[in-house]
C-alpha cells in the first residue's frame, strides 16, 4: 500500500509530463477540422472528517440531491465518446465558473484543432460565460462556438418568447423545433408534446395530493374548534402550517402553493398564474448557440448527444469505482482522479476498437461451421464488471476436443488456417477442465486463465478475469 501511495506521489510530481504524453496519444484520434466536445461535471463522494490545507473535499450538493462531503470532477470528451481532459475542483465549487478556464486549457493542449464546438449542460450557462466565450479565439483564428442549455430556473426570462412559441405547438403530436434571437445569439426552442403532457399530469397530481392533505388538516382544525374529540395528538394551526410547508418544499411547488406562515390561522393559496407559467415550460428545451451553419434540428441533436458523457460518469463510478475516496491529501485525490481518467480513456478506446469492422466483438454471436454441430444459443455468464458479454453456440464435446486438439497440435500460424469459415466458440466455464485435459501445454499468459470465450480465427481471447486480451500477428497456435 505504501508503494502505491508513493507511486501516486511520483505521478503528481510528473503530472505535466504525463498529461503531455496522454495528449500526444489522443491527438491523432481527434478530428482537426471540426471537433465537437462535451463538458460536464459530476460529484465524487469523499470519506473522512479530517481537514487538510487546500483540501478539495468540501460539503456540497451532490448529483443525488444530498449534502455530502465530496470533490467535483470536470470531464471534456469528444462526440465519439473519447475523454480528452479532466480536472478536479472543490466539492462546493459552482459549475459555471469552471467552463472557461477548462476550455482554455483544452485549446492549449490540442492547438491543432481548427474549429471547436462546445456543448454544455444547464448548470454552465451564465451571462458572464456567454460574453467571455464569444471572445475566445482558437489558434487557427476561428472563434470558439458553443451550444449551451438554458437552466429551468431562468425560463421565466423567456416567458414572452415561449408564449409566442406555444401557439405553434398547442395541437402538436410530435416534437417541434424552432428558433429565434436572444442577445444577438440564436435561441433554439424544442417542444416535446408527450413529455409536456406527462410533466403537466404529474404536477397536477402532486398539487391535488397536497391540497387533499391541507383540506384534511383544515377540517380537523375546524372540528377541534367545534369541540370534536379525535384520537391522537391535538393539531395546532402552526403545526398544520409547518406540515404543509414541508410537503410543498419537498415537492418543489413553493412557487405555486403559497403557505402563509405569518398569519395565526392555517391558510394557503394556489397561484394559478405561476402554475400556468410552469405548464408553459413543460416539455421545453432552450438552447443558446452561436453556431452559424447548423439547422435547429442539428443543434438539438448535438445537445442530446451530451447524454454520452453521463454514461462515461457511470462507468467511472461503477466499473472503474472512482469513489468513494478515502485519501486525505489533495494531491493524492488528484492522482486517483488521473488514474481513473486514464482508465476511462482505455475503456473507451478498447470499446471503439472492438466495435470496428475488422475486430471480433464480444457482443456478437460467434459463427461456427462444424460438421453436424449441436447449435444452441446461450448467453454466457456476464463479466464481473458487466461489460464483456459473449454469445457462443454450444457444440458437441467430442467434436470440440477433436478440432481444438488438431489446431493446437498443428503449429501453423493462425493466419494460415482455412477461413471458409473457421471459428470455434467454446464455453470454457463448463468445458475448461475438459479442454485443459487434452494434454496440450498452454503457454505463458494463456495457461490457467479462466476464459469466458475463445475465438480461434486470429486467436482472440475476450472476457478473462484479468481483462480483455487480443493476440494477433505471427503467433502460432501451440507455441
Amino acid at each position: 500500500h505504501q508503494h502505491l501511495l508513493r507511486s501516486m506521489d511520483a505521478l503528481m510530481d510528473h503530472q505535466d509530463a504525463v498529461d503531455d504524453v496522454v495528449a500526444g496519444l489522443l491527438r491523432p484520434l481527434i478530428d482537426q477540422d471540426l471537433s465537437l466536445v462535451f463538458y460536464d461535471l459530476t460529484t465524487i463522494r469523499a470519506a473522512g472528517l479530517t481537514e487538510q490545507t487546500d483540501d478539495v473535499r468540501k460539503y456540497g450538493m451532490s448529483k443525488s440531491g444530498l449534502i455530502e462531503r465530496q470533490f467535483m470532477l470536470g470531464v471534456v470528451q469528444t462526440a465519439e465518446g473519447l475523454p480528452i481532459y479532466h480536472e478536479v475542483f472543490d466539492g462546493n465549487q459552482s459549475e459555471s465558473p469552471t467552463l472557461l478556464p477548462t476550455l482554455k486549457k483544452v485549446l492549449a493542449r490540442f492547438a491543432q484543432i481548427k474549429r471547436l464546438i462546445v456543448v454544455a449542460d444547464r448548470g454552465l450557462l451564465s451571462l458572464d460565460n456567454v460574453d467571455e466565450l464569444r471572445k475566445v479565439m482558437l489558434p487557427s483564428g476561428q472563434a470558439l462556438e458553443f451550444i449551451l442549455a438554458v437552466p429551468g430556473r431562468r425560463y421565466g426570462e423567456f416567458a414572452k418568447t415561449l408564449k409566442e412559441f406555444q401557439s405553434k405547438v398547442t395541437d402538436a403530436q410530435e416534437e417541434v423545433i424552432d428558433e429565434t434571437r436572444w442577445n444577438e445569439l440564436r435561441l433554439v426552442i424544442a417542444h416535446n408534446p408527450e413529455q409536456a403532457r406527462e410533466q403537466t399530469k404529474l404536477r397536477r397530481e402532486r398539487i391535488a395530493a397536497i391540497r387533499a392533505k391541507a383540506n384534511q388538516w383544515a377540517g380537523k382544525l375546524d372540528g377541534q374548534d367545534a369541540g370534536d374529540v379525535n384520537r391522537g395528538r391535538k393539531l395546532s394551526d402552526s403545526g398544520a402550517k409547518a406540515r404543509l410547508y414541508r410537503e410543498v418544499s419537498e415537492e418543489h411547488l413553493a412557487r405555486i402553493i403559497k403557505v402563509d406562515l405569518k398569519t395565526e390561522l392555517f391558510s394557503y393559496a394556489i397561484d394559478e398564474a405561476a402554475q400556468a407559467q410552469a405548464e408553459l415550460m413543460d416539455g421545453k428545451l432552450l438552447l443558446v448557440t452561436n453556431v452559424p451553419d447548423q439547422t435547429p434540428v442539428e443543434v438539438v441533436k448535438r445537445y442530446k448527444s451530451l447524454a454520452d458523457i453521463e454514461r462515461g460518469f457511470r462507468v467511472l463510478k461503477s466499473e472503474i469505482e472512482i469513489g468513494p475516496i478515502h485519501y486525505r491529501l489533495p494531491e493524492r485525490i488528484r492522482a486517483h482522479a488521473t488514474i481513473c481518467f486514464i482508465a476511462l480513456i482505455l475503456y473507451r478506446v478498447m470499446r471503439s476498437r472492438l466495435r470496428a469492422e475488422d475486430a471480433v466483438a464480444p457482443f456478437d454471436v460467434v459463427e461456427i461451421d462444424l460438421q453436424n454441430p449441436l447449435l444452441a444459443e446461450e448467453l454466457l455468464q456476464q463479466h464481473r464488471q458487466q461489460q464483456f458479454l459473449a454469445l457462443a453456440r454450444q457444440v458437441a464435446f467430442a467434436r470440440e476436443k477433436q478440432v481444438l486438439g488438431e489446431l493446437l497440435r498443428d503449429r501453423r500460424a493462425a493466419a494460415d488456417l482455412d477461413r471458409a469459415p473457421l471459428g470455434v466458440g467454446v464455453l470454457f466455464e463448463s468445458l475448461g477442465r475438459e479442454f485443459f485435459g487434452l494434454g496440450v501445454a498452454l503457454p505463458g499468459l494463456f495457461y490457467g486463465v479462466p476464459f469466458h470465450t475463445v475465438v480461434v480465427d486470429e486467436v482472440v481471447v475476450l472476457g478473462g478475469d484479468h481483462g480483455a486480451l487480443q493476440v494477433v500477428g505471427d503467433l502460432r497456435v501451440g507455441q
